[in-house]
Formats: structure tokens, C-alpha cells, sequence
């Protein structure tokens, strides 16, 4: 089989280093978009999001018929399990780091909190976006990788 504009793969080794959850955290907040996975109709289901870290939370804008929002909606206030990757891998030399947040997902309700996010976190894509959606993350882990101490 073959690959199209597949990028070669460097020879040279590499190590996996974890991360602490404070520094995990901290890489995340310094991009801007990532991916949400949760469930729907029992299946695990991606997407590709940008978002913003507030104290500690990751909030990303959502709308009305997106599947999250009816997920979260449906929860009742108790909160869907979803996990969250960042990650910011060189796509020459095959090193960087990678972030994976696991936690309860909540639609955000209070108006002013909604109004806030609405002006710190601008959607990429061109629809209304009225919904805000914060995950408390309750796992974080992460991996730097790094060449490797031959």
C-alpha cells in the first residue's frame, strides 16, 4: 500500500517523558485548539475544537444541534465523561508534546459566565455559536517527546 505525501521518519530515537499534570495544563493553555472526544450512540466520537482554559477548565463554544450540546443537555447537570487532547508534535523531527484531559463535561448556564466566554473565545467556524461548554478535568496526563539520551 502505498502512502500519499507520506513524511519520512527521522531514524534518530526518541524518549517519552511524562508530564506533571501542572505542566500538562500549562502546555495546554498555550495553544489554541484541540480535540474533544465523547460519546454518541455508544460510539466514541471526535472533534476538532479550539478553546480556552480558565481556571483550571477547558471551555469550548458550542450550538444548538451540535451533539455535545444535546449530550450535556441531557445530563441533566450531572455532567458527561469526555476527554480532551492538545498536542503540538513537529511534524519534521517527530518531537513535542501531547496533553489528554479526561473529565466531566457541563453546558455552562449562568449568563454572565456565557457572555464572557462569547468574548474570549471566538469559534473558527462561521455559525452561531450560543452554547459554552466546560470540562473539569479530573485525569490530566501528558508526554513530552524528546530525543533520546544515547
Amino acid at each position: 500500500m502505498a502512502l500519499d505525501q507520506a513524511q519520512p521518519v527521522p531514524t534518530e530515537p526518541r524518549q517519552s517523558i511524562a508530564l506533571d499534570g501542572a505542566e500538562a495544563l500549562r502546555l495546554l493553555g498555550s495553544v489554541s485548539y484541540g480535540r474533544i472526544v465523547f460519546t454518541q450512540h455508544a460510539l466514541p466520537t471526535v472533534r476538532p475544537v479550539n478553546h480556552v482554559l480558565d481556571d483550571g477548565d477547558i471551555v469550548i463554544r458550542t450550538h444548538e444541534r451540535a451533539a455535545l450540546t444535546s449530550r450535556t443537555r441531557q445530563a441533566n447537570g450531572q455532567g458527561v465523561v469526555v476527554a480532551y487532547e492538545a498536542d503540538v508534535i513537529d511534524p519534521d523531527t517527530h518531537l513535542g508534546w501531547s496533553v489528554v484531559v479526561t473529565g466531566y463535561a457541563h453546558l455552562v448556564t449562568d449568563p454572565q459566565q456565557l457572555a464572557r466566554y462569547q468574548e474570549l473565545l471566538r469559534p473558527w467556524v462561521g455559525r452561531a455559536m450560543d452554547y459554552a461548554v466546560r470540562i473539569r478535568p479530573d485525569l490530566v496526563t501528558g508526554i513530552r517527546l524528546a530525543p533520546a539520551d544515547v
